[in-house]
């Protein structure tokens, strides 16, 4: 895989920097004031190998970055009318410490599709705004593609932890239960960030009111497209309470 990179913004409440994410599909590298943190999940990330943090630079608890806010674009491919497009998913990630909690908004042409204001996971969260996309409209990321899912009844960060099957993709697409996938997990070709695509993706049929699952998704108890969308960005989550 080819490591992308974006820009974005990082606040806590010694003020706001400028920031960089980069990832692999797989791992995630922050680099925020000249250090590098690194993880598999948004709330898993540590300093880089060797990275020592300044003295009262970050809020760590147990060495995990914490207690502030990140919020960055990235390009987004969906099929918009059997056209591959790019769309731009924005994103906003409050880390604190008792309950991380993310907003996102795709824009297209215009318009804007948002999830909650404080969703649990990204996986929920593109759920959402899956939910509310027009019909020929799909996105062409890991979440949604046919080859990917969760291991049923595991524990997962607010992102990371979906599995990827293509190098099993006869054997995965056999599955009618999630609960086969565990016997599968280990032909897994790894772990993927639910936000990242490559070119074998397949599309996976949405129903609405599912959480992207595998190979049939599982549904949440989550409220309806509408309810709780529109908000704003930086509004969301103000900086007393990251």
């Amino acid at each position: 895989m080819t490591d992308e990179s974006w820009a974005g913004w990082y606040r806590d409440r010694r003020g706001s920097e400028a920031f960089i994410l980069t990832t692999d599909g797989r791992r995630l590298r922050v680099r925020v004031r000249g250090t590098d943190f690194e993880g598999e999940s948004f709330d898993a990330l540590l300093p880089a190998a060797g990275v020592v943090p300044e003295a009262g630079a970050f809020d760590l608890a147990d060495g995990v970055l914490g207690d502030c806010v990140l919020e960055w674009d990235l390009p987004l491919p969906v099929l918009a009318a059997g056209t591959v497009r790019q769309a731009t998913l924005s994103c906003l990630l409050s880390l604190r410490r008792a309950d991380p909690d993310l907003y996102l908004a795709l824009h297209l042409d215009g318009a804007v599709y948002e999830s909650h204001r404080a969703e649990n996971d990204f996986a929920s969260a593109l759920a959402t705004i899956r939910a509310v996309l027009p019909p020929d409209i799909q996105l062409q990321i890991c979440t949604a593609c046919a080859l990917s899912g969760y291991l049923p009844a595991s524990g997962r960060g607010i992102s990371g932890g979906l599995g990827c099957f293509r190098d099993a993709k006869d054997a995965y697409r056999d599955v009618t239960e999630g609960s086969a996938v565990a016997g599968l997990w280990d032909r897994r070709t790894g772990l993927v960030q639910e936000i990242w695509s490559c070119r074998e993706f397949e599309p996976r049929p949405f129903e609405p009111g599912l959480v992207t699952g595998a190979p049939a998704e599982r549904r949440t108890g989550a409220p309806g497209p509408t309810e709780g969308a529109g908000a704003g960005r930086l509004g969301v989550h103000p900086l007393e309470h990251a």
